[in-house]
């Protein structure tokens, strides 16, 4: 089945069935890979996409979902906020395998879009979702502080 969907500013159309899952649409689909598998239920974040600015989970949300709706993927982070948490993420050296990552900048990013000097407790309550294999919490949450001056 066509499906319309705007992926990144653009629309784009697709041949699948509606309950696929975003996230095999905007990798298989549209070769969009920066977006990540990882649990497949939704609770380790490394799939996260923004829909219409605020977080989803690519894994668990089906393509039709997203039909008149804005996605964004990483590959599609230009904003100022994102920027910041780019180069707040490369400053303070964050990626250790890098996996999680992708996830973790969308997050952080809808999180300063929404507020922008969150304290540790929001941070702390908006990455909640996005699991980090390699335990860098710190340096994300250091990181996020420094976009959040950074754009202040």
């Amino acid at each position: 089945m066509a499906i319309d969907i705007e992926v990144n500013g653009r629309i784009r159309r697709v041949d699948a069935d509606p309950e696929t899952p975003l996230l095999w649409v905007i990798r298989e689909e549209l070769g969009l890979t920066g977006t990540k598998y990882g649990c497949g239920i939704a609770q380790c974040g490394a799939c996260t996409v923004h829909l219409d600015g605020e977080t989803r989970r690519s894994c668990s949300t089906p393509v039709a979902a997203a039909v008149g709706h804005r996605v964004t993927t990483i590959e599609g982070l230009a904003s100022p906020t994102a920027k910041a948490v780019q180069q707040a993420w490369i400053a303070l050296d964050v990626v250790q395998c890098g996996y999680c990552q992708s996830g973790q900048i969308m997050s952080a990013v809808a999180l300063l879009e929404r507020l922008p000097r969150p304290s540790d407790e929001d941070i702390d309550l908006a990455m909640a979702g996005n699991i980090c294999r390699c335990a860098t919490y710190q340096r994300i949450r250091a990181a996020i502080h420094v976009a959040a001056r950074q754009l202040s």
